[in-house]
């Protein structure tokens, strides 16, 4: 009589779109692969023909392992649905809504028997298509893990509070959390009437419908949510779903391109912690002022310096988020009248998209200028370079004021970049700082300290490996 082997779990991987929820999803999909010898499928909700360059990169590199499978769900046409609606989490929303109503149950039921399905925060509606499979769904969960408890609170928050929460007249206090400044609210939050706040309030609402959420994060950079979450009374009588703290989950390895290698070229000329690194994310662009500030201040600041230049966007500061990596004008269009030459030796501009973690890595740099997301935080971190705040939109003022005042890796400008335009003089100071000040010292020595804290949480027996592992124990008994 044949006796039928036991096969590996089949796990479903659902980002919503973006590259900065694509990354880190796609990296554990392939740690699923490589480190627990499981089959995935990664799902790719369809935002545009052709996908964005970056995203085509990272998905379809000859680097994705055997046993990750890519799929794209069928593009979905919203077009009017978004007519006059500016970017945001709205059409986001909008685009996975219909796309997931439309698709998932047939790409479900196509699969070879999955065992489970992880989302990210912008896809709960797979928990009523998926409960409907008997397939548990889990949430990846892209932002900190004081974002995490922060959204797990807004219900009770929103419930207990009338007005607007920017108008509260103390900082808003998540159980077991350090208070949040109503200024540091992420952008959804700020006005409950909005489109924005509803689709938010709609997916944090359900996070405890997940078998368990999946934190990127591990216990050295962020010990008072991850305590707040496994002991506050506040978070056990929820229920909270439980909660893996599995990170840093980054992108590892990227493909290069030719003018990134003429990047890491530039970088291999230059003294050790002597770069300053400036990017804004995957979708982050500057107004004209503020750009001709920022390329002004670096000069002024005589450090050497990569600049990733995006043309200017006085409309929105999310201007690239679903074409991240695309080549866009010659930057000497829209950077001061000769800057570029000026600055030739000491600085590098770069158009429109860089290998970030190649340059995080690379010996010779010293800081980073960031606009706080998640991905790049942790990618920081994980490299040991100081940062500079510069957050744009979303939660990352949340991050900013964590990483300086809580974690002690940034400086902030003492003028808000988000508020109103930082002027060269503030950019020349605080990137000094940084470079080659005291306060640059003291935030250099705790990042290399979390650098390594963080390599070993994920090394065999580590936290963050240790945390994985009895997840995938439990996939393989089921």
């Amino acid at each position: 009589m044949e006796v039928n082997q036991p096969t590996e779990p089949h796990i479903a991987i659902l980002p919503s779109p973006g590259m900065g929820h694509i990354i880190p999803l796609f990296q554990l999909a392939k740690r699923l692969v490589t480190h627990h010898r499981l089959r995935v499928t990664f799902l790719v909700i369809t935002t545009a023909d052709p996908a964005p360059a970056a995203q085509n990169n990272l998905l379809r590199s000859d680097a994705v392992p055997s046993g990750l499978r890519v799929v794209d769900l069928p593009a979905v046409d919203v077009s009017d649905l978004l007519a006059g609606v500016p970017p945001g989490l709205t059409p986001l929303c909008v685009m996975v809504e219909h796309s997931l109503r439309r698709h998932l149950r047939p790409v479900l039921l196509g699969l070879d028997g999955v065992t489970a399905v992880v989302i990210d925060l912008f896809c709960t509606q797979a928990f009523e298509i998926c409960g409907e499979l008997s397939i548990p769904v889990y949430s990846f969960f892209t932002g900190s893990t004081g974002l995490l408890t922060f959204s797990l609170y807004l219900p009770t928050l929103d419930r207990e509070t009338e007005g607007e929460f920017v108008d509260l007249p103390e900082p808003v206090q998540v159980p077991g959390c350090r208070p949040v400044r109503t200024e540091d609210l992420l952008d959804q939050v700020r006005v409950r009437k909005s489109d924005e706040y509803k689709w938010f309030f709609l997916h944090v609402s359900r996070l405890y419908k997940a078998a368990g959420i999946f934190a990127n994060t591990w216990k050295d950079l962020e010990p008072v949510p991850l305590l707040a979450l496994k002991e506050n009374p506040f978070f056990l009588n929820i229920p909270t779903p439980p909660v893996h703290p599995i990170g840093p989950v980054v992108k590892e390895e990227e493909p290069y391109t030719e003018s990134d290698k003429e990047v890491l070229t530039w970088l291999d000329k230059q003294k050790p912690d002597s770069v300053l690194f400036v990017a804004l994310g995957s979708g982050g662009t500057l107004s004209t002022k503020q750009l001709t500030e920022l390329a002004f201040g670096l000069e002024l600041s005589q450090q050497c310096f990569i600049l990733v230049a995006r043309t200017p966007n006085d409309a929105t500061a999310m201007g690239t988020f679903y074409s991240a990596g695309g080549r866009e004008d010659d930057p000497i269009a829209y950077l001061p009248e000769g800057f570029v030459k000026r600055t030739e030796g000491v600085g590098l501009v770069v158009k429109s998209w860089a290998p970030q973690v190649a340059v995080l890595r690379h010996a010779s740099t010293g800081g980073f200028l960031s606009h706080c997301g998640w991905n790049s935080t942790l990618e920081s971190v994980l490299h040991g370079v100081p940062m500079i705040t510069w957050p744009l939109y979303a939660e990352q003022r949340m991050n900013a004021t964590q990483l300086a005042t809580e974690a002690g890796l940034a400086a902030k400008p003492t003028v808000e970049p988000w508020k109103e335009v930082v002027g060269r003089e503030e950019i020349e100071r605080v990137v000094r700082a940084v470079m080659e000040g005291k306060e640059g010292k003291v935030i250099r020595r705790r990042a290399k300290e979390l650098r390594d804290s963080a390599r070993v949480a994920l090394d065999s027996g580590g936290s963050s490996c240790d945390s994985l592992a009895r997840v995938v124990k439990a996939w393989k008994l089921n």
